[in-house]
């Protein structure tokens, strides 16, 4: 899908020979001058509690694995969790240059709020501008170093926080999560119709809490409901990158600070879509 400037005023015809044309957004921040970054890709969904962190988390540990150069911008502002899934305690430093980003045991470059507070514990009680001027500040403000691929974990939803990144952050692509509930189809488009108002791709789709595998027959249990991913993935003609059954191992090392030792077997094909 080709980027158009998100100058509302203009008619297609007219972004031809456009300076614009291309560009995402409207007013993109400059990166931090310490800084370079290939890549920034999108994990969004369009309500919380369908597993973005997990589905973040487990695209950074297969492209480092791959031997790339990774990072995770915690984005979710008020219901940060990557620092926890990867057991990073403590606060940020910084000096002239800007804040440093933590690095987990896997070689991941991590930046959250909970980074900055004075304890994981610490709500974050901001309106919508002041989350979203700390979303430009992870960009403008944090020395990322060279990274070839920066996944972006989103708040769910279509509000202020996404609404900055698309804006403000030159994000290549995104990856939907989901998950079989039967609104599942609403919420998909939702978030969908988000990105493509923005001119940003959408990559492809990755389903959690697909099923329950039983531990005697092997049988998948579908608790939530038989999945509508494929017929979405057809109508909105975006690939299925994987689907993500309730694991309690992976659900472990997330709990326990350990999920750089995770691998993410079911969505194993999804860096085919990431851009080289």
């Amino acid at each position: 899908m080709a980027k158009e400037c998100g100058n509302t005023s203009c008619s297609k015809s007219s972004c031809e020979g456009c300076e614009q044309k291309g560009k995402s957004g409207i007013a993109q921040e400059p990166l931090n001058i310490f800084s370079e970054i290939r890549h920034v890709i999108g994990v969004i969904s369009g309500k919380g509690g369908v597993g973005k962190s997990l589905a973040t988390g487990s695209l950074a540990n297969q492209m480092r694995a791959r031997g790339y150069r990774v990072g995770i911008m915690d984005a979710d502002i008020t219901g940060p969790s990557i620092p926890r899934m990867y057991g990073l305690k403590g606060s940020a430093r910084g000096d002239d240059n800007g804040i440093y980003p933590m690095e987990t045991a896997n070689g991941i470059q991590v930046m959250s709020v909970n980074l900055l507070l004075p304890t994981e514990e610490t709500p974050v009680i901001w309106r919508g501008p002041v989350l979203a001027g700390m979303v430009k500040q992870f960009w403008t403000d944090v020395v990322w170093g060279e990274l070839d691929y920066l996944f972006v974990d989103m708040p769910p939803g279509t509000g202020d926080v996404p609404l900055t990144v698309f804006q403000s952050i030159p994000v290549d692509g995104v990856i939907i999560v989901t998950s079989p509930q039967d609104l599942v189809s609403m919420i998909v488009k939702k978030a969908y119709n988000m990105a493509d108002m923005m001119h940003i791709p959408v990559l492809g789709m990755i389903e959690n809490y697909s099923y329950v595998r039983c531990p005697d027959c092997g049988r998948e249990i579908h608790i939530f409901g038989e999945s509508h991913i494929e017929e979405i993935s057809g109508e909105l003609k975006v690939p299925v990158l994987g689907r993500i059954p309730m694991d309690a191992d992976l659900a472990r090392l997330a709990d326990t600070g350990a999920f750089a030792r995770a691998e993410n077997s079911y969505i194993r094909g999804a860096a085919s879509v990431l851009p080289d």
